[in-house]
């Protein structure tokens, strides 16, 4: 039997917010920033949903953690996730998600070209987290305590989403 259209959008909305937030869960707690699989889902829901969907899986997973619910790294959250350490980093997931979408509608077809794209927008996003714990930080322990440690993570989490991708077949992809 045929789904409605909207109730199976729906579906595959909540369905990639749980994707989100489990991979809060999968976490190595490091400060200020942890390491986690939030960087891996944010680029795959992107890729695997499409950049329209995978930006509203985002945003409403940010809007949930907005909102109060524990749905980021730690059991974080409120607004004050918005303005911590980590705040760069948040804000740069929708647009990453979105671009991980569009790199794979547009040019990323293939591992190596989805491995590269995922590895740039691994690079936003640590140069997003840098720009803003600089502010708190400074420039040079942002460096060292919010980029280098997660650029070995960037690194196999590209190589990790190129693979998942590689055996996602296309009809459950919605961004093909």
């Amino acid at each position: 039997a045929n789904t409605h259209p909207r109730a199976r959008q729906i579906a595959f909305l909540l369905a990639g917010v749980g994707v989100l937030t489990a991979s809060s869960y999968v976490a190595v707690p490091m400060v200020p920033v942890p390491v986690t699989m939030q960087t891996l889902a944010v680029l795959l829901v992107g890729a695997a949903a499409g950049p329209r969907m995978g930006l509203a899986m985002v945003v409403s997973w940010l809007a949930l953690a907005a909102f109060g619910l524990p749905v980021l790294a730690g059991g974080k959250a409120g607004l004050l996730a918005f303005t911590g350490p980590t705040a760069g980093f948040l804000l740069a997931f929708p647009v990453t998600a979105f671009l991980a979408g569009l790199a794979v509608q547009t040019f990323a077809r293939g591992p190596l070209s989805r491995f590269a794209s995922f590895l740039g927008l691994h690079g936003l996003i640590l140069l997003a987290g840098w720009a803003w714990l600089s502010t708190l930080v400074g420039a040079e322990t942002a460096l060292l305590a919010g980029v280098a440690p997660f650029l070995v993570g960037a690194l196999i989490k590209s190589a990790l989403g190129a693979a998942i991708l590689a055996v996602i077949p296309g009809k459950y992809r919605s961004g093909h």
